[in-house]
């Protein structure tokens, strides 16, 4: 979460949960906002409550659809008289985690187009634009603040994917448009640049996917794949070639029921029509029943890519779901560890319990939705900030941005600022 504060006005954006401290619970369903002040999964914003700006907030803009931007919005979101604001997709995940954890939010819900403007009123009014950019979930946008002293753009969490397998390619054009305009900071997300590459194409897993499904995959065996619900395109593609392979394709569990009923709902996931969507227990425990008489006939894609305690596919490698893992049954994690202490601990737990059954694992199926060093260094040629902010990372993952900023003309501390949390940034 971050706050720009314009003379008597303030605009929040994002407001996320951190995730590694709601492992345990995700799944499960449900959990209070108590529970998450407690465990530290919350954005502190009492800062701004010391700093009296509490009563100046006018909007929380929310970048895109992931947890860790949006999943905050219900329990932040009450202490402020302002609009949540974002594009049709995040806004319907929005209301999927409302109504899972059985939350009215009174502010106003509002969606916007990509590339299109909305009008924010306070002291002063504000065009803030939401451009459409590329990532690892649907309709993920740049968020642009116009001000009299030039762009604020917040960039948190982007892609250069010119060949996306849903939807459009970053635009471009109109950054190229609001650069010659003048762009006076760039939040931006860094979490890769220490990474010496340009992060590949999502077009790249896909390929990645149909070499394994339809070259590697033994016919006679169980075939289960796990990757990030919120991955649209990532599950489109698994579809795709599960069709191919003429297997029976069920989806289980909880997140991915909020997150692909949110895309069907606006009509951006087409392969609904070809799965079984089963989210809630009696569902799943029905589904896998089927799945695990005759094997060779059906394809899982289940949650829990990360050894998530309480994920379907830790259950089922622990005997609590009607499905059984023999030997050749083959296990596909179309993602990355997530690099925290407690997921490379659950997940190397997790393959330890497979391998016991003689299972086929392959791991890494996936190419990142965060942009690496070389397409930071793109996105910041293009846009020409005056001010550079790196963001979504440690201390650790940032520092990379000084080497980085330095070969681009930016001297840090002096216009390219590594911050930690409250801590305050004067731009004049």
């Amino acid at each position: 979460m971050s706050a720009l504060k314009i003379k008597n006005d303030v605009l929040l954006f994002d407001s996320g949960l951190f995730i590694p401290a709601i492992m345990e619970i995700e799944e499960k369903g449900g959990y209070t906002k108590t529970q998450l002040r407690r465990v530290g999964a919350l954005p502190d914003d009492s800062y701004l409550e010391k700093l009296g700006l509490k009563r100046l907030v006018r909007a929380l803009l929310i970048s895109h659809a992931h947890l860790d931007h949006v999943g905050g919005v219900p329990y932040v979101a009450p202490k402020y008289h302002a609009p949540v604001i974002s594009s049709p997709y995040t806004i319907e995940v929005l209301k999927s985690i409302l109504k899972d954890n059985k939350l009215n939010l009174k502010n106003k819900i509002k969606a916007v187009q990509l590339n299109s403007t909305i009008k924010i009123k306070g002291d002063r009014n504000y065009d803030v634009e939401f451009i459409n950019m590329t990532h690892s979930t649907l309709q993920c946008t740049f968020i642009v603040v116009h001000t009299k002293k030039g762009a604020i753009i917040y960039g948190n969490d982007f892609k250069l994917d010119n060949f996306p397998v849903i939807g459009d390619k970053p635009n471009y054009k109109r950054l190229k448009q609001i650069a010659k305009q003048g762009v006076k900071a760039l939040i931006i997300d860094s979490l890769y640049s220490g990474l010496n590459q340009k992060t590949p194409s999502e077009r790249i897993a896909r390929n990645m996917l149909e070499d394994l499904m339809l070259h590697s995959i033994n016919e006679k065996k169980g075939l289960l794949i796990t990757t990030f619900s919120s991955h649209i395109a990532r599950l489109k593609s698994i579809v795709d070639f599960g069709k191919k392979l003429d297997r029976k394709i069920i989806f289980v569990g909880r997140s991915l029921g909020k997150y692909v009923g949110a895309a069907s709902r606006i009509k951006l996931a087409p392969f609904t029509k070809d799965i079984s969507l089963n989210s809630f227990p009696n569902q799943m425990r029905r589904a896998l029943k089927k799945a695990n008489i005759k094997k060779s006939e059906y394809m899982i894609v289940s949650t829990g890519h990360q050894g998530e305690p309480g994920s379907v596919l830790d259950r089922m490698a622990r005997h609590d779901l009607p499905y059984n893992f023999n030997a050749g049954d083959q296990v596909v994690f179309s993602s990355s560890i997530i690099p925290a202490p407690i997921n490379v601990a659950n997940r190397s737990m997790l393959e330890k319990r497979l391998k016991k059954y003689g299972v086929r694992i392959f791991s890494d199926i996936h190419v990142s939705g965060h942009g690496s060093r070389e397409d930071i260094r793109d996105i910041i040629e293009l846009i020409q900030p005056h001010h550079i902010i790196p963001s979504h990372g440690s201390l650790e993952q940032l520092s990379p941005m000084a080497e980085l900023g330095r070969e681009l003309g930016y001297r840090l501390g002096k216009d390219l600022h590594i911050m930690q949390n409250k801590q305050r940034l004067k731009l004049n």
